[in-house]
């Protein structure tokens, strides 16, 4: 049987749990991208992380400690 290969979300949290530290849009974009995955321009990377760390801190993977700034630590 074949495994499926991890969204891009999965491949985030399995990268940010082994990981651990601060995440930022930039730190994110940079782990997709190892992660294999290659949006066709930077702003549309940018925006996918952004959805990605937010979508995570909503299912309680991370944690974003401080309310003004878009960083994000794991719980």
């Amino acid at each position: 049987m074949t495994e499926k290969p991890l969204t891009q979300k999965q491949a985030l949290a399995a990268v940010i749990r082994a990981l651990g530290g601060s995440w930022d849009t930039g730190r994110a974009v940079l782990a997709l991208r190892l992660a294999g995955y290659e949006p066709a321009t930077d702003e549309a990377a940018g925006k996918a992380a952004r959805g990605h760390l937010r979508d995570l801190a909503e299912d309680g993977v991370i944690v974003r400690p401080d309310p003004d700034r878009a960083v994000y630590r794991p719980v």
